[in-house]
């Protein structure tokens, strides 16, 4: 048993697109669809787009795509069932009892019993931290001058020097090798089986915003590497998308987020009294990671090490930060390593003082690129403010470019005014075009290479999709039968048959999809791109796919034609004439592009 199909349309057209995907992108409206940096993976400039009209998304970069459900799916790692409670909560639409599908249940129980398992392991760890077996593991955590309150809260273990101790453990509790396996917890080789991923470290429990562990950090007691170890990914886990300490930090009063580096920092601050701060998992800043941030604040309190690699990061942090739409200042600890040091050294008021007065990341940037500058001699000054009167093209808003170039005019003591002519000088050059970067080779070699006549069948259902005022006329020359890749047979049969129904709809479409690498590519069909500005050039365009899609197809028939099949030779001589006409000009399009 299922939901009903009008019921399943019912919410997804009571949650537009736009709206839901706002929560955690960032979007822009440019001409007739909305722009941002994708969710799915990394990138600076946005090619993560969510069409309105056709109430889908589709990621230029990465080709991940869908409908409003695909998208719950893929960020929350939620099921068909998960995504679809979620949505009609929010719609206020009451949902009847449903038995789940064989599928759908035995995701939603795999996802629930790696949580039951983690869980346990987390206890275990923190039970273990209290045995004098664990008296290293205590030194250390004393060592940093942590109370029991702040090593309870975190829920802080220890995984003993024996490698199979919570392996031995978890299976008296019944656990399937293959679910441990699944878990992240163990690691299996053929030499000696499956065995403890975490031994000899302190753990930290890694949990989502709902506190549910989804997986652990281990720091080693002794000389071992790495320092530190992070549970792989699983069912449950994505580092990029999620933060150490959000769990307890979302529910701060402050008024802004501190984003640092480890797990430690994110301690000693809380124990401080700095419950604001989080930490990324190991890795730098994600964008997803950015746009997790704004769900729970609007201003961003950047706290890396001091060093030239803490300076790296928090510069690969702020555009992240700035494109999800979160105002973002930089933090000085020095003479300082990190906050941990900076808080036992000169305590809490002085840290906070550090906070109140963090420094502008825009104006943080300019002070880290006056290195690459002899700002003693007058060349070196001049390329310094020419490249910071680039820079300051950023913003496309007057006045708050305005209030930047005062600002930076007060900081370097110079003349706003000459700031600002340079500034417009280089408007005028086209220097504040931002160039489209393409997405870096090798992005998308996942993808299956598509040859000219795959392409044209591809954009012919963006063709109908986009316009679909054209639709009556295209169907003259083509039907579903033209498609002869598999899946864009298929979609195209759905198309014609919504045609015929009167209603176009290829976001309800793809709730026929349940495969999600499926519902990528159909998603990749809807949204080929058509870069023509004129009627002329969309008619010449269009004209050349539909010969080509013919071409393809009268090839394709051809070679599948009986040798007695004399109708459908019939209608093979047909169609060639057709398109023999159709390219000499003899039949033209009756068409316009509202």
């Amino acid at each position: 048993m299922r939901y009903s199909e009008d019921l399943i349309e019912e919410i997804r057209m009571k949650s537009d697109i736009v709206d839901v995907i706002s929560g955690y992108v960032k979007l822009q409206r440019k001409g007739s669809s909305y722009f941002g940096l994708c969710p799915f993976h990394n990138e600076k400039s946005p090619s993560f787009s969510v069409s309105p009209s056709k109430q889908m998304y589709y990621c230029f970069g990465c080709g991940a795509g869908g409908n409003v459900f695909t998208f719950l799916m893929e960020y929350e790692n939620f099921t068909f069932v998960e995504a679809l409670k979620s949505l009609a909560e929010r719609a206020g639409v009451e949902l009847p009892q449903l038995e789940y599908s064989k599928e759908a249940k035995a995701q939603a129980d795999l996802k629930s019993t790696i949580l039951e398992v983690n869980k346990l392991a987390a206890k275990y760890y923190y039970f273990q931290l209290r045995k004098e077996s664990a008296a290293t593991a205590m030194s250390y955590l004393k060592g940093r001058e942590l109370s029991d309150e702040t090593i309870n809260k975190f829920g802080l273990g220890y995984s003993d020097k024996y490698s199979d101790d919570l392996y031995r453990y978890l299976k008296s509790k019944n656990y399937s090798d293959d679910i441990l396996r699944q878990s992240g917890l163990f690691n299996v080789d053929e030499r000696r089986g499956m065995y403890d991923k975490f031994w000899n470290r302190v753990i930290f429990p890694i949990m989502d915003v709902n506190n549910r562990v989804i997986g652990f950090g281990g720091r080693v007691m002794g000389d071992a590497k790495p320092k530190y170890l992070n549970s792989p990914e699983t069912k449950i886990f994505d580092k990029s998308r999620n933060l150490y300490g959000l769990n307890l930090a979302r529910t701060s009063r402050k008024r802004n987020l501190i984003i640092c580096e480890g797990y430690m920092d994110v301690i000693s601050m809380h124990q401080a009294g700095f419950n604001n701060a989080v930490a990324s998992l190991g890795t730098a800043l994600t964008s997803q990671q950015a746009s997790l941030l704004k769900r729970y604040t609007d201003e961003v309190l950047i706290i890396y090490d001091s060093d030239e690699a803490g300076v790296k990061a928090a510069l690969r942090a702020i555009p992240m930060l700035k494109t999800a739409g979160l105002a973002t200042k930089v933090i000085n600890l020095r003479p300082y390593k990190d906050p941990d040091e900076f808080i036992k050294n000169m305590g809490q008021e002085a840290f906070q003082e550090r906070l109140d007065n963090g420094m502008n990341s825009f104006l943080f940037e300019l002070k880290a690129m006056e290195q690459q500058y002899d700002m003693e001699d007058p060349q070196g000054k001049t390329d310094f403010y020419k490249e910071t009167a680039r820079k300051l093209l950023r913003f496309e808003d007057e006045l708050e470019r305005s209030n930047y170039i005062q600002a930076v005019a007060d900081t370097y003591k110079v003349p706003a005014e000459d700031l600002r002519k340079m500034v417009n000088r280089f408007a005028l050059q086209g220097a504040g075009i931002q160039e489209v970067v393409k997405p870096k080779s090798g992005i998308n070699r996942s993808h299956e290479k598509q040859n000219g006549f795959e392409l044209s069948q591809k954009l012919m259902l963006t063709w109908m999709t986009s316009y679909p005022e054209i639709f009556g006329e295209v169907a003259r020359y083509i039907g579903p039968e033209d498609f002869t890749k598999p899946l864009y047979h298929t979609v195209a049969g759905m198309l014609f048959e919504q045609y015929e129904q009167g209603q176009l709809n290829p976001a309800r479409l793809l709730n026929n999809f349940t495969d999600s690498e499926e519902q990528k590519e159909v998603a990749g069909v809807f949204n080929a791109q058509i870069p023509l500005e004129t009627d002329e050039e969309r008619k010449m365009a269009l004209l050349d796919v539909i010969c080509r899609l013919k071409e393809d197809s009268i090839a394709h028939k051809s070679a599948q034609l009986a040798p007695t099949d004399m109708q459908g030779l019939m209608d093979l001589m047909q169609s060639k004439k057709e398109l023999e006409d159709l390219r000499a000009g003899k039949l033209h399009l009756h068409i316009s592009f509202n």
